[in-house]
């Protein structure tokens, strides 16, 4: 297996309690709430910015796994409601689309619909307690489109998804495409161990998903953009999983991450001028030796935008995703996806 080590961010090892599951397909275990009727629904408690956090982590709908909606250790993140959420290295947090996302997850596990998987058994989560904040978020796109995993990023201490993964994953699903944000185990090695394992987990499970497999792209921030770059360069069977074709697509934001090999896949990067922990520098120069390596690649840059921006909105970076997406479009074997 090959071993990679984080440099410049703390990095942690964390233990939390489990959360069990049900199997409602081979290899899948889903730990939400039976469908509601109608009625029932149309009383739910719709939730606001002044919704506390803790009363989404609690909710029934999500039965155990609503703990791993928010970091689970509570010392990354600060604000007691969804408006008042803040998360440590990150900026630009739009409550509207914290808001958003809670209400998404919320109104589809409510339905019946799975939101969450398990990528481990329980038997491997009782033989390695740390397996047990692991899983995937899932946004459902449309049945029998291409799939994306993104990775959220937090220093390989924290899972930053409300910002880093779960709107990206929430806008790729709008778009059509079957979207899943990782929740992983902080570290470097253990973080691609669980992405390959989620990766191999989707591929096992596509019919059942309603995924197509080809030209699978691999989107992260920060953290999150190592974990989907060097997946890019290996491939999955190089942390663990299956022997499986790397991502057709890489999508990075502000990392530092430098290392590449002539086999990366087609790579596009965003970053802001003013990113204290990211060089844009070092990103851009390493898409340029990529791109010497008839590597296709893509690279901007944005003004007056600090780490940690997410999408971007009402910034100068706002739209980047679309962006993002056509070049994730434009490497599919050739195909036009919009006329498939």
């Amino acid at each position: 297996m090959k071993m990679i080590f984080a440099t410049g961010m703390l990095l942690l090892s964390m233990t939390f309690p489990g959360c069990a599951g049900q199997e409602i397909m081979p290899g899948i275990s889903d730990t939400g709430s039976p469908a509601m009727h109608d009625a029932e629904r149309a009383d739910m408690t719709i939730y606001d910015e002044t919704t506390p956090i803790a009363d989404v982590v609690s909710d029934s709908a999500f039965g155990d796994y609503g703990r791993l909606i928010f970091p689970t250790d509570d010392g990354y993140y600060s604000g007691t409601t969804l408006g008042e959420l803040r998360l440590t290295w990150y900026n630009n947090i739009r409550p509207e689309k914290t808001v958003e996302i809670v209400n998404y997850l919320k109104d589809h596990a409510a339905a019946g619909e799975t939101v969450f998987y398990d990528i481990y058994t329980a038997e491997e989560k009782a033989a390695d307690p740390d397996k047990e904040d692991t899983g995937l978020f899932f946004f459902k796109g449309n049945p029998g489109k291409r799939f994306a995993v993104c990775n959220a990023g937090g220093g390989f201490a924290y899972v930053g998804a409300m910002q880093d993964s779960f709107p990206h994953a929430l806008e790729l699903s709008k778009a059509g495409y079957n979207a899943f944000a990782l929740i992983y185990r902080p570290g470097a090695q253990t973080a691609c161990e669980d992405l390959a394992r989620a990766v191999s987990f989707i591929f096992e499970n596509a019919e059942a998903l309603e995924v197509d497999t080809s030209d699978y792209s691999l989107w992260g921030g920060s953290a999150g953009a190592r974990m989907a770059a060097w997946l890019g360069s290996y491939g999955p069977g190089a942390f663990g999983g299956n022997d499986l074709p790397r991502p057709g697509t890489v999508v990075m934001q502000y990392t530092g991450h430098s290392d590449y090999t002539e086999n990366d896949p087609p790579t596009y990067a965003c970053v802001g001028e003013n990113d204290g922990i990211a060089s844009w520098r070092t990103m851009q120069s390493r898409l340029t030796a990529m791109s010497a390596m008839d590597i296709d690649t893509e690279f901007h840059k944005y003004p007056n935008l600090g780490h940690g921006f997410g999408l971007g909105i009402g910034t100068d970076a706002e739209g980047w995703i679309e962006d993002a997406i056509k070049f994730w479009e434009a490497h599919m074997n050739g195909k036009d996806e919009h006329n498939e």
